[in-house]
């Protein structure tokens, strides 16, 4: 009994399965249909084939059953005539001056006369009403037809005729002895018997053979059409796999191409079309491995040019940032003219040094020689930090900064230099083109990833600056001056260091509404799916001030646990 309460499970499983399986071969064979050409165009082919085949075969069929049937009617119709020429002539011939009992004798003669011209034993012989003779006979009949066959319809033609030569006929089923009907047809015609007056003579032929006959035929259309689609199917499927092969490996090669396997080729056999289409391949190829190698080396050397004038400027920009830091502490003691130089010297020089150091990092990322140094850091407080040093600008803008943190307290895995540099840098850039208005600072987590969002209400930017702006050196207003020293760079390295922690940097702009910048980072060994606790979106309608907490300072305590 264990056993089998083990085993009931397995295959309620088993079922489940089956069932499940079933159930998903609609969309198996869709997926098929739309990845597989060879699939797409044998299956069109066999669809296509075999119409036309059932078109053909159900012509062929009705045009064979309708000849069959005429051959058959015509020779049905000729044996009848025959047979009842040859009963009338008798009978016309015949003497049997008025005793019944030769007419008796006479009829059963001219019937069985005309069973063995006309091969048929079912006949029926039946007395029109209006003959007033009193030697008519009964009406006769065989076993084969039962006068209830004869339908009304085909005894009113016969009585009607005016001659005695014309045929009438009917398709009927005929009952074949076993409890079964098989096709038939009953054929009527007038026969005059002397001294009595008209009969109507029916004759009951069967087509069972023509039925047969027709049978063998149709199976044999099916049959031969069926092979035929089988074997269209099969050459379809050789003949396009051989085409749709040389298309998968040339697929498949350029998708290893496109991977960065450079070295990978087709392989090239013959002289045909689809061999000069791998040659003209492989030599793309050729060509786009020379190009990509050669911007590589360009590359390595402009990253190495980049890296090597940094590192040279270095030395000549700290004596001069000596010297002007000389020149910028005496400024009181030059004239007016040698004072204003002397300052902005100064203020160019550390701009200068800005530059090189934002350069030499670039260069950094492109030589792909960055590492984090990571170590457990509250992103709240990082953006506390950060708000409060750069109190002094936001001031001098007239700027409010405001934190909303209702998450991010808890440590995470970063590396606070970099992280500390992207929200200087997007609070730096929110001061500067935030227009005087108030700047909201959001701070959340999950159980994922911890997110800040850095949020002006300045002039904001169109859908297309905003695509650009972390492309270097870009601006979106290339007339505006940067009036706190950027080198057009931060945002770029920003974008550089989310992507190093594996988060996102994103943004979201709308002109009048102003801005938006979100930075996610993960969480370690949680999976990462590119959601952020801070929506990049801040919704269609723009949140008032005070729902925001801009309105009001608001002190969130350090010992306040968020998750």
């Amino acid at each position: 009994m264990p056993h089998a309460e083990e085993a009931a499970p397995g295959a309620a499983q088993l079922r489940l399965r089956t069932w499940r399986d079933w159930r998903a071969w609609p969309d198996n064979l869709a997926q098929l249909w739309h990845r597989s050409l060879r699939f797409r165009t044998v299956l069109v082919a066999l669809a296509l084939t075999a119409l036309t085949i059932l078109v053909a075969c159900i012509s062929m069929a009705l045009a064979i059953q309708n000849d069959l049937f005429n051959s058959r009617r015509d020779q049905v119709l000729s044996d009848s005539r025959r047979a009842t020429d040859t009963a009338q002539t008798t009978l016309d011939d015949a003497v049997v001056q008025g005793d019944p009992v030769q007419i008796q004798n006479l009829i059963q003669s001219v019937a069985r006369s005309i069973a063995q011209q006309s091969s048929t034993d079912r006949i029926a012989v039946i007395r029109i009403s209006t003959s007033s003779s009193q030697l008519a006979l009964q009406d006769i009949h065989t076993d084969g037809l039962d006068p209830e066959l004869i339908s009304p319809q085909l005894r009113k033609h016969v009585r009607s005729s005016t001659r005695s030569d014309t045929q009438w006929w009917q398709s009927v089923a005929l009952p074949d002895g076993t409890g079964h009907t098989m096709p038939g047809i009953i054929v009527g015609q007038q026969l005059v018997v002397p001294d009595v007056g008209p009969y109507e003579l029916y004759l009951a032929f069967d087509l069972s053979v023509a039925s047969q006959t027709l049978s063998f035929v149709q199976a044999t259309l099916w049959i031969v059409g069926t092979a035929l689609v089988l074997l269209i199917a099969a050459i379809s499927w050789f003949v396009l796999r051989s085409v749709t092969t040389p298309i998968r490996q040339a697929a498949d090669t350029s998708a290893e191409l496109a991977a960065g396997n450079l070295d990978v080729r087709l392989a090239v056999h013959g002289d045909d079309e689809l061999a000069t289409l791998g040659r003209s391949f492989n030599a793309m190829a050729d060509s786009i491995q020379s190009q990509i190698k050669e911007l590589g080396d360009l590359s390595l050397v402009q990253q190495r040019f980049v890296s090597d004038v940094s590192h040279e400027l270095r030395t000549p920009l700290t004596t001069i940032k000596l010297a002007s830091d000389v020149l910028n502490d005496h400024r009181d003691e030059f004239d007016p003219a040698m004072s204003r130089s002397a300052e902005l010297l100064h203020t160019q020089v550390q701009r200068f040094e800005v530059l090189l150091t934002d350069l030499l990092e670039i260069s950094r990322y492109d030589a792909g020689s960055v590492q984090l140094e990571l170590e457990p850091t509250s992103l709240a407080h990082l953006a506390e930090d950060v708000i409060g040093s750069m109190a002094q600008l936001a001031e001098q803008f007239g700027t409010d900064v405001r934190l909303v943190a209702p998450g991010g307290y808890s440590p995470v895995e970063m590396d606070p230099r970099r992280v500390r540099r992207i929200v200087r840098n997007l609070l730096g850039n929110a001061i500067e083109h935030g227009e005087g208005k108030p700047i909201v600072v959001t701070v959340d987590s999950d159980q994922q990833a911890v997110a800040i969002g850095v949020r002006d209400f300045g002039m904001g930017m169109t859908p297309a600056d905003a695509e650009r702006v972390f492309d270097r050196f870009w601006r979106a207003d290339p007339s505006r001056k940067r009036t706190i020293g950027g080198t057009g760079l931060g945002l770029s390295i920003s974008l550089g260091d989310a992507t190093l922690h594996g988060g996102t940097l994103t943004v979201w702009s709308q002109p009048g509404r102003g801005t938006n910048f979100v930075l996610t980072l993960p969480r370690p060994g949680q999976a990462f799916d590119g959601r952020s606790p801070v929506p990049t979106d801040p919704g269609d309608e723009s949140p008032s001030f005070d729902s925001l907490g801009v309105t009001q300072p608001i002190v969130l305590p350090r010992t306040e646990a968020g998750s």
